[in-house]
């Protein structure tokens, strides 16, 4: 049974969800006896343009801060979004961070200036034998991942595994997520400039009066929706059976590395800080997490949501919890640890 660490922070002082966020990560790493690497990224969500509940980068201080004082050194780490937005390419991807004041480290974007750049991960799971995740993350065997856990329309909730799974994931792997393997072009918006011809290394794309993208060929990197000057190639969000495919995105991307997991169970709102706008809390803040496995925390921050709550809130989204079981990924079993 995985230890998960909790401490209860019900306010909105950034200060003392650091703090929590340090002392959780401290009382793992020393109970735990776990070893640092020299570099240890920390992977985090900046949150999109117009978006204001994401967790703000004052409450990763205190771990930037105890890393740092270990020899440590560290990095923002992110992927580029499937969807096109303010951070639908690195270099924009990295001015939303700044402008959100995620400035106290480098910004590394894992998957490259278009969301093309990737490594793949053999896992010979049920909806897949491979995942592309972004080649940064490679060059490295361990991470702190933090989260931010709340709702989400299509995964029921968004917390470690997602941030695993979307996070890490190229935006071809977003893509195989979220959808078919291939994008799709709506000939009323293509302009036929070729920019996504020009794009594409596997030749899948060719332009007549529009251009077509054919499947056959097509190896889901995404990069031309990202190229494309005026949105006409989109992913097609059919999403079957997701949130299976969440939970065998997010064991290709913990597959061989030793990471450490830290979730923010606060500000929670019905849908994910990829949302764009305001959105309105829906449950009282209740406190900081931190585990070794991703599953263990996911399941505690759901139980204890609920149970404050006191309703199914995000229910639909143990069915990624379900799934990693099923593959021999983590353990919904946990026992609760409590710092006071």
């Amino acid at each position: 049974m995985k230890k998960v660490y909790f401490k209860r922070v019900e306010s909105k002082d950034y200060k003392e969800l650091s703090d929590a966020a340090r002392e959780l990560f401290e009382h793992l790493v020393e109970v735990e006896s776990h070893a640092f690497s020299k570099t240890v990224p920390i992977k985090v969500h900046f949150g999109e343009k117009g978006n204001d509940t994401f967790v703000p980068s004052d409450c990763y201080l205190g771990v930037i801060d105890s890393l740092k004082k270990r020899g440590v050194e560290s990095a923002y780490i992110e992927t580029n979004v499937l969807y096109r937005g303010a951070r639908t390419t690195a270099e924009s991807h990295k001015r939303i961070a700044a402008d959100h004041g995620f400035t106290q480290l480098p910004v590394i974007i894992a998957d490259g200036e278009y969301g093309d750049d990737y490594t793949e991960v053999t896992i010979d799971k049920v909806y897949f034998d491979r995942c592309k995740i972004g080649k940064k993350f490679s060059d490295y065997d361990q991470f702190v991942v933090m989260s931010h856990f709340k709702g989400h329309g299509s995964a029921g909730f968004g917390g470690a595994l997602k941030q695993l799974a979307m996070g890490f994931g190229s935006r071809g792997g977003k893509l195989a997520q979220h959808s078919g393997i291939s994008p799709v072009v709506n000939p009323k918006k293509c302009i036929a400039c070729g920019k996504c011809v020009e794009k594409c290394d596997v030749n899948a794309i060719t332009m007549d009066d529009v251009a077509f993208i054919h499947s056959d060929k097509c190896v889901g990197c995404a990069g031309c929706i990202a190229v494309c000057p005026v949105g006409a190639i989109t992913n097609d969000w059919r999403e079957t059976n997701f949130k299976e495919k969440i939970a065998e995105y997010a064991y290709g991307a913990q597959l061989g590395k030793d990471n450490i997991y830290i979730s923010f169970l606060i500000n929670i709102t019905r849908e994910c800080d990829c949302n764009g706008q305001h959105m309105e809390f829906i449950a009282e803040d209740i406190g900081v997490f931190a585990s070794k496995d991703p599953v263990a925390i996911d399941t505690a921050c759901i139980d204890m949501l609920q149970k404050s709550h006191g309703s199914n809130l995000f229910d639909s989204g143990r069915e990624s919890l379900a799934h990693a079981k099923k593959i021999g990924f983590g353990d919904s079993d946990y026992d609760l640890v409590v710092l006071e």
